[in-house]
C-alpha cells in the first residue's frame, strides 16, 4: 500500500506500542476500521496527472510575457510545488511497484538516502504549496482593495523576496521536520501552521465577498436589476465555496489526523481514524490536480497560451 515518503512516518502514533494498536483497533471493531486498500496504480495515475497540468501551467506562464506578473509568478511557485509533490508520489510509487515484482533490488543503505530525499521534497513542497495558496489569497486581497496601489504595493522586488523567502522556510521547515518529526512540538507547529492559513484565507476571501456583494447592490439599486444583482451574488458565493471547500477537503482530513496523533494516540476511535492514512494522502495529491483548474485555467490569456504550448506553437 502506497504512502509519500514522510508522510509515513506520521501513519501510526509512534508513542504507542504496535500491540496497542493492533488492541486498539480490534477493541473499536468493525469493518470501517480496516481501513481503505488504495492500490498503488491509483497514486500513480494522480501524480502522473497533477504533474502534466501543473507543468503546462508553468510552460505558459513562462512562455507568455503577459503573464510575467506578481500574480502569476505565485500561480507558477504554487505549480511548481504541486510539481514536487507529485515527482515525489511517481517516485515512490515507481520504486515500490518495481521492488514489489522484483524487478529492482537495492541495497538497504540506498533505499534510506532515497527516502531522506523524497522526505525532503515532499515536506518542502506541502509547506510551500500552503504558503503560496496564502500569498495568492492576500494578492488578491492587494488587488482588490488596493487596486490604485497595487503596482507600488506589490512590486517585482518584493514578489521575488516573497517567493525566495517562502522556498527558503519550506526549506529548513521540512529538515527540521524530517529531524525531529517524533516531537509533538513539530506537530503542533505543522496543526497551527495549516489553521492560520485556513483562517487567513477564510477571512480574506470573505471579505473580498462582502464588497463585491456590496457594489453589486450599490450598482443593482441604481439600476434597479435586482436578478442580476441576486445571480451576481450566488455565482460569487459558489465561487468562495470552492475556493475554501477544496483547500478544507483536501487538507483538512491529514491535519486532523495530526491533531489525533498528539491528543488521542491510543484511543481505539482514534486508531480507526488512522487507518484510512492512504485515504488523506490520496486527497492531498488531489489539491495538486485541482488546484491547476481554480487558480489558473481560469484565466482567458492563461488558457490561449495553454492552447499554444499544447500544439507546440512555440
Amino acid at each position: 500500500m502506497s504512502t509519500l515518503a514522510p508522510l509515513r512516518l506520521l501513519r501510526e502514533p509512534w508513542n504507542a506500542s504496535e500491540g496497542n494498536q493492533s488492541n486498539a483497533t480490534a477493541g473499536a471493531g468493525g469493518a470501517w476500521c480496516q481501513g481503505l486498500d488504495i492500490p498503488n496504480e491509483l497514486f500513480l495515475t494522480l501524480g502522473l496527472v497533477s504533474l502534466v497540468e501543473n507543468l503546462l501551467v508553468v510552460a505558459a506562464i513562462l512562455k507568455n510575457r503577459n503573464l510575467h506578473s506578481p500574480m502569476y509568478y505565485f500561480i507558477c511557485c504554487l505549480a511548481v510545488s504541486d510539481m514536487l509533490v507529485s515527482v515525489s508520489n511517481l517516485a515512490e510509487t515507481l520504486f515500490m511497484l518495481l521492488m514489489e515484482h522484483g524487478m529492482l533490488v537495492i541495497r538497504a543503505s540506498i533505499v534510506r538516502h532515497m527516502n531522506n530525499v523524497i522526505d525532503m521534497l515532499i515536506c518542502s513542497s506541502v509547506v510551500s504549496s500552503l504558503s503560496f495558496l496564502g500569498v495568492i489569497a492576500v494578492d488578491r486581497y492587494i488587488t482588490i482593495f488596493y487596486a490604485l496601489r497595487y503596482h507600488s504595493i506589490m512590486t517585482l522586488q518584493r514578489a521575488v523576496v516573497t517567493m525566495v523567502s517562502v522556498w527558503l522556510a519550506s526549506t529548513v521547515s521540512s529538515t527540521v521536520f524530517i529531524t525531529y518529526y517524533r516531537n509533538n512540538a513539530i506537530l503542533l507547529c505543522l496543526i497551527g501552521f495549516f489553521l492560520f492559513m485556513l483562517v487567513l484565507m477564510l477571512v480574506l476571501y470573505i471579505h473580498m465577498f462582502a464588497l463585491a456583494r456590496h457594489h453589486l447592490c450599490s450598482i443593482s439599486s441604481q439600476q434597479k436589476q435586482p436578478t442580476v444583482y441576486r445571480s451576481s451574488s450566488l455565482k460569487g458565493a459558489v465561487t468562495l465555496t470552492i475556493l475554501l471547500g477544496v483547500f478544507f477537503i483536501c487538507w483538512g482530513p491529514f491535519f486532523f489526523h495530526l491533531i489525533l496523533i498528539v491528543t488521542c494516540p491510543t484511543n481505539p476511535f482514534c486508531t480507526c481514524f488512522f487507518s484510512y492514512f492512504n485515504l488523506f494522502l490520496i486527497l492531498v495529491i488531489c489539491n495538486s490536480v485541482v488546484d491547476p483548474l481554480i487558480y489558473a485555467f481560469r484565466s482567458q490569456e492563461l488558457r490561449r497560451t495553454l492552447r499554444e504550448v499544447v500544439l507546440c506553437s512555440w
